[in-house]
Formats: structure tokens, C-alpha cells, sequence
């Protein structure tokens, strides 16, 4: 007598893993915290991906949780739930050994204020050398090293000199090279030409470029300048603690052979289907509580309620 095997169904295809083959993968991140008997969400379910070798700004009003996003990429403040991970590092499961040698190895992190970058009593290049000593570089390397970063960035010619004597502009350069000093593989910058006037701005964006550009380093800036954020290819605007939109931004060449830049503004959905629709949109079509979707042959609409 055969017996007949049983049919079963087959197992549904599981999704493939968010941000897989990305450096930077943040998905529902939520970050609370607790003031008094007061709890301030900062981020509300995020979603992020950033590709190695890219160069991404991220600007919000103040309050919108771009500041603490970068904080927590740094390893410095940890996630409330969700998942984050920048390389092989999982951010929501660190040990406090795990943080310092993820800061020391994995992230540099420069910050707005050029006084919290640097020791005042340091010449340039001693600042760059700290953390290549504190990860117990052989003495050669590290002196090449320091040498190599200042000059790359502009500021060879001042490594005998201690930060009252630079400018603003300069004391930031330094600052970038005493964050790329371990050779991290993510540079982040809050604010980094927050105090700085326009020219200098532009030559400290530069800077950051060129590092982007020689050494590969995956670059995050946080900023609120529309000239900064309009200097890469791919601006992440945040809202409410979530992603609500990108625009992307490429060259091309018109029918006279001029080079121009088309820059596109796309809306992000997360992984729960949810869409941030712009203010502007939103009062333009009085669009409140409850809208009406309805789904086109290759697109969807949204309507106002007028129900």
C-alpha cells in the first residue's frame, strides 16, 4: 500500500530584511525621554537607510529629532525600541565596553560647538594623535597619519598651532581631522558650519566633500542650512521624529551641453505604510482628520473628507 505524502502550503516569502546591504539601517526607531512626570517623544518611529560611500544631509525644525537621531548613531545616547545598526554594530544591544570601541573605531562625530571638539591646550596635531594613542597606535603611524589628515584638510601648515590661535574655520578643519583620525568608516557633523559665515561654510563643506570623496567615508551632517543641504546629492528632511521626505538631486546635460542639477522631492511611506503629506498640500485641499483614498491605475489619489 503507498501512501500519499501530504500537501503543504508553502511557507509565505519572508520580506527581506530592512536596510540589509546598507551601513546605516534604522527602522521604527523611537526614542522617549522622561522629564519630570512629562515624556517627549524625539523620535517616533524613524526610518533610515544609508548607503557606505554616501554623503546625506538631514534637516528638520528644531525639536524634530535630527539632533537626537545623530546622537544615537554616535553611540552616544541609546534607542527607547526599535532597530538600529551601523555596520556590524546593533546600537540597541551595547555593553558600555561595546560604545567606547564602537566611538573609537566605527563613527567620528564632530559637533556644532568647535570649544567640545578640541583640548585648548593642544596644538593641532596633538589633538589629531589623542585618539590614535588612546587606540594604542604605533608611534609612526600616528605622527604620518596627523600629518596626512592636516594637509588634506587644508591646515598642515598650522598643526604647531593651538585653537585660540586659528579661526573658526580652521578650528573646525582640525576638528575633522581629529574625528577621521581612527580611520572610522561614518563621519557624522551636527551642525558643523553653524557658526561659521558663508564663505567659510562653503570651504568647511568642501573639506568634508574631499574626505567623502579620497578616503570613502559615509559622511551624515546634520544641518538647517538650505546652501549646505543643497550641496549633496540626497537630503533627508525630518518631521515629528519620522523621515517625511528626500529629495534627490542629479546632473544632467540639457540640448546645449550645459550641465544643471534636477533636484526631485519625494515623500517617504515606512515600513506601517504611512506618508507625512506636506503642510502646503495639506491646507491647499483643507485636508484634515480623514481623506479619501482611492487607487488609480498607476497611481494613488487623496482627496479632502467632505463628508
Amino acid at each position: 500500500m503507498s501512501i500519499t505524502p501530504l500537501s503543504l502550503p508553502k511557507p509565505p516569502d519572508r520580506a527581506p530584511e530592512f536596510g540589509r546591504d546598507a551601513l546605516i539601517a534604522c527602522e521604527s526607531l523611537v526614542r522617549i525621554y522622561q522629564t519630570g512626570s512629562i515624556e517627549v517623544q524625539a523620535l517616533q518611529g524613524l526610518d533610515l537607510t544609508v548607503e557606505s560611500g554616501e554623503m546625506v544631509a538631514v534637516v528638520g525644525a528644531s525639536g524634530s529629532g535630527k539632533s537626537t537621531l545623530l546622537s544615537i548613531l554616535a553611540g552616544i545616547d541609546a534607542p527607547t525600541a526599535g532597530k538600529a545598526r551601523v555596520d556590524t554594530w546593533d546600537l540597541l544591544d551595547m555593553s558600555r565596553s561595546d560604545r567606547v570601541r564602537y566611538r573609537r573605531q566605527t563613527v567620528g562625530f564632530v559637533r556644532q560647538q568647535t570649544a567640545s571638539n578640541l583640548v585648548p591646550y593642544l596644538t593641532a596635531h596633538q589633538m589629531v594623535d589623542l585618539p590614535m594613542t588612546a587606540a594604542r597606535t604605533p608611534v609612526r603611524t600616528r605622527k604620518a597619519r596627523a600629518s596626512e589628515l592636516l594637509d588634506m584638510l587644508g591646515v598642515g601648515e598650522l598643526a604647531d598651532r593651538r585653537p585660540a590661535q586659528l579661526s573658526g574655520g580652521q578650528q573646525m578643519r582640525v576638528a575633522i581631522a581629529v574625528a577621521l583620525a581612527n580611520q572610522p568608516r561614518v563621519l557624522l557633523a551636527d551642525e558643523p558650519t553653524g557658526e561659521l559665515d558663508t564663505a567659510t561654510s562653503a570651504e568647511v563643506f568642501g573639506a568634508l566633500r574631499d574626505v567623502n570623496r579620497e578616503l570613502g567615508v559615509t559622511i551624515v551632517v546634520v544641518t538647517h542650512d538650505p546652501e549646505v543641504s543643497g550641496q549633496v546629492e540626497r537630503t533627508i528632511a525630518i518631521r515629528d521624529g519620522r523621515t517625511s521626505s528626500e529629495v534627490l538631486r542629479r546632473s544632467a546635460v540639457d540640448g546645449d551641453g550645459d550641465t544643471h542639477v534636477i533636484a526631485e522631492e519625494y515623500a517617504v511611506m515606512d515600513r506601517a505604510g504611512r506618508v507625512q503629506v506636506p503642510r502646503e498640500y495639506r491646507e491647499a485641499l483643507a485636508l484634515t482628520r480623514r481623506v479619501r483614498l482611492a487607487l488609480e491605475a498607476d497611481h494613488v489619489s487623496i482627496k479632502p473628507d467632505n463628508s
